[in-house]
């Protein structure tokens, strides 16, 4: 397996500081190693073929790296190709696991009941709250004035955070404004990581690296994991105040977030053991 990190903008020679410790990982399990340009890939006039000069030819890569949109891990799966790098996770797969109405469906009956087809009105779920994100993140930091809305019959002050939303992400919102009914949760989140439809590793959630929920529920999301066909994925778990597991959101592995608490060693372990499998 070659992994793909991106490197430090001020040190090109070396990976971002923020994925060091998985490039020490990396070497200390004899995995070998190559770096990509995130900057390159995501400029207002990218070149892909720049951003992955250097990387040597690997019929198993994966990134580990900053978020891209969509579009952009396509072009670096092109640019990739084009140097005889197959990436284990297709453009196709990519957006499936990276935008949320790639994995809604197989996912509906365990998570929050969502639409992403209402131009941001939320008046289709009759009453209660909801929530905004777009198809690949929220503003959680930003909850009373861009994230919850507290009661979906107020049309106008809905409104007003519909338009904070907006507003707030900008050139970087993706896809559309999503719709999500308001579910009161408990405790911290579990993420779970997937490699090839197998859970392989459970870690606390980034925001709370200290905090590791005892015994979620795996077999919740299982089938849809399976169904999904996903070759490296995450899956973020927390109890509802009902007591019941609910998903709270699927994503790429490549592009999820470690936990500081989680030694890289275990999830690259577990990643090359998948490939392998």
């Amino acid at each position: 397996m070659l992994l793909l990190l991106p490197r430090d903008p001020l040190a090109p020679r070396r990976a971002d500081e923020h994925f060091a410790p998985e490039a020490a990982a990396a070497a200390e399990l004899g995995l070998p190693t190559a770096l990509v340009d995130h900057d390159e890939l995501t400029a207002t006039e990218p070149d892909p073929a720049r951003a992955v000069r250097g990387v040597p030819a690997d019929a198993d890569a994966v990134y580990r790296g900053w978020m891209l949109r969509s579009e952009q891990y396509a072009a670096m799966a092109g640019a990739l190709a084009a140097r005889g790098v197959r990436l284990r996770t297709s453009p196709e797969q990519y957006r499936a696991a990276h935008e949320l109405p790639g994995w809604y469906a197989a996912l509906s009956d365990v998570t929050p009941e969502s639409r992403w087809d209402t131009d941001g009105d939320v008046g289709w779920l009759g009453s209660g709250a909801a929530v905004l994100r777009d198809h690949t993140k929220s503003l959680k930091h930003a909850w009373s004035e861009a994230c919850l809305v507290p009661d979906v019959t107020d049309a106008a002050a809905a409104q007003r955070v519909v338009a904070r939303f907006r507003e707030l992400r900008g050139e970087d919102l993706v896809g559309s404004v999503v719709v999500r009914r308001f579910e009161e949760f408990i405790g911290p989140e579990a993420r779970t990581w997937w490699v090839g439809g197998r859970c392989v590793l459970v870690t606390a959630h980034p925001d709370t690296p200290d905090e590791l929920p005892a015994d979620p529920d795996l077999e919740l999301a299982a089938p849809a994991v399976a169904t999904l066909g996903l070759p490296f994925v995450t899956v973020d778990l927390v109890r509802r105040a009902d007591g019941r597991w609910r998903v709270v959101e699927l994503g790429d592995g490549q592009v999820s977030d470690r936990p500081s608490t989680t030694p890289p060693v275990e999830l690259l372990t577990a990643l090359a053991a998948g490939g392998a499998a």
